[in-house]
């Protein structure tokens, strides 16, 4: 059974329009490479019927389908309101209390204990994905805010509530979140997360919470606010990968300056090596029809070339009607921009500290990268146990191949989010000369490698399964 590989990888989220395992297979097939459990949605013991069958197709087609688990975070919604909804007249008030109650014309509730004490007069507030816009008149600093309607319309029971310009005091880990984090490293998925990113303070939080629980988890912070925007640089830094969720940063920032906001983060994380994730509406058509709308295809095509290291899917795959033909869509977009128009090579902000206990490795990385440039080589081969050196070979964006070999099972399916690494496990550690027979080797009984290729291994000497990597060897296939 055949599977199709793009460089830029694609993330897709599960829902009932994939649990199925027939389903499931056919969008690995076609190129899914990350599942994403959306925490916001289901019950712990739907997701572990859902990872279930990810490992069962793991463990059949000897894939490394990864899967990502998304906390909610802090979501803060209004709650119910009188007859379905209410309408909210521009220039009316209207008063929101911390006290749960039915909302009507005058009152609605708010699921933000502390909302009254860290609103400020005049700050915007936007309900229901911006469609709706209040500005705080007053807070008595208690239980409740006096707002004006700006801009009105009907609003129904638990809209999400947005503050864009308000220092908000919730914590990025809720208790449910807590609760679900626990599920999701008892499971041992690969990546965890974290919803409303504010400082790498939050990134530091939730490390150490998957340290002392004994889980290898890496975390993915989510860029929603202004906040983490100003951020950016000390967020990236904590973090193990970033995600552009474009839904609530579009609604928390002006909508025109997300696209700039977007190629920013990329350059910063592929200059950091860390992966970065695109998502939010990339196919949302194809959520009700076959075909995407020719923007889509543009955006998702703008992202590529903006050095995403993966696309991400949203209600396309999770509740949609065409799961499949979604991935073989994005997998046909993608593979269309990386053999006719990706900037393989494209220069990154290298970092210059010789002091840094990686300097050298780094180094290595990049020149490994650079001779397989000037070799024409057909892919870059390395070994690693932490997952380091292809995190960095990856962040260079080779042209050639890159193939990464390890004895970390765990890394395997992390993996599956880096662009442009395949991975394989490998545990038979011997001298360098024979490793590096032996991964070559098994790339050609794979057919992905031909006699005659020109390849660059990179390794540590001595073969240690933490060592630093120190070597490169050119190769020619025999």
């Amino acid at each position: 059974m055949s599977f199709y590989y793009n460089r830029t990888k694609i993330v897709a989220t599960m829902g009932p329009a994939s649990a199925k395992k027939d389903v499931l297979l056919a969008m690995v097939r076609a190129g899914l490479n990350v599942c994403r459990l959306n925490f916001s949605h289901g019950k712990p013991e739907d997701h572990k019927k859902v990872i279930d069958v990810i490992r069962e197709i793991n463990a059949e087609y000897k894939t490394n389908v990864g899967i990502l688990a998304d906390l909610q975070g802090p979501k803060i919604r209004i709650g119910l309101v009188k007859d379905g909804g209410i309408h909210l007249k521009n220039g009316s008030r209207i008063n929101i209390t911390t006290h749960e109650s039915i909302g009507d014309d005058n009152q609605i509730y708010i699921t933000y204990e502390t909302f009254p004490q860290d609103v400020q007069a005049n700050e915007i507030i936007l309900l229901d994905d911006g469609k709706l816009q209040l500005r705080v008149i007053e807070t008595n600093r208690k239980d409740t805010v006096v707002c004006e309607v700006v801009h009105g319309g009907i609003l129904t029971s638990r809209k999400g509530v947005n503050l864009p310009n308000t220092k908000v005091s919730i914590p990025s880990l809720t208790p449910e979140d807590i609760v679900n984090l626990h599920f999701a490293l008892e499971q041992d998925v690969d990546w965890i997360g974290l919803s409303f990113v504010r400082t790498g303070e939050d990134i530091v939080d939730l490390k150490r919470i998957i340290k002392e629980s004994g889980k290898g988890a890496r975390v993915i912070a989510k860029i929603e606010k202004p906040e983490a925007i100003e951020n950016i640089d000390s967020i990236i830094a904590a973090t193990d990968g970033v995600m552009v969720a474009r839904g609530d940063l579009g609604v928390e920032m002006p909508l025109e300056e997300v696209p700039l906001l977007q190629k920013m983060i990329a350059r910063k994380c592929r200059d950091a090596s860390k992966p970065v994730i695109v998502a939010t509406q990339m196919l949302e058509s194809m959520i009700t029809t076959p075909r995407p709308t020719r923007a889509e295809v543009n955006d998702v095509a703008n992202s590529v070339l903006d050095g995403a290291d993966a696309v991400m899917l949203s209600g396309e795959t999770s509740v949609g009607e065409f799961p499949v033909i979604v991935i073989e869509t994005m997998a046909k977009i993608v593979r269309n921009v990386e053999d006719l128009g990706y900037p393989y090579h494209a220069p990154k902000a290298e970092r210059e500290d010789p002091t840094s206990p990686n300097y050298l490795s780094d180094a290595l990385c990049s020149s490994a990268v650079y001779l397989a440039k000037q070799t024409n080589a057909a892919g870059v081969v390395s070994m690693t146990t932490s997952g380091y050196t292809a995190f960095e070979i990856s962040s260079f964006r080779p042209k050639a191949a890159t193939y990464i070999f390890t004895s970390n099972k765990q890394l395997l399916n992390a993996l599956s989010l880096v662009w442009g690494v395949r991975a394989f496990y490998y545990d038979q550690l011997e001298s360098t000369d024979k490793t590096i027979a032996d991964v070559n080797n098994i790339l050609k009984e794979q057919s992905l490698i031909n006699v005659g290729d020109v390849i660059i291994n990179t390794a540590a000497v001595p073969i240690v399964k933490q060592g630093k990597t120190n070597m490169i060897k050119v190769s020619v296939v025999e």
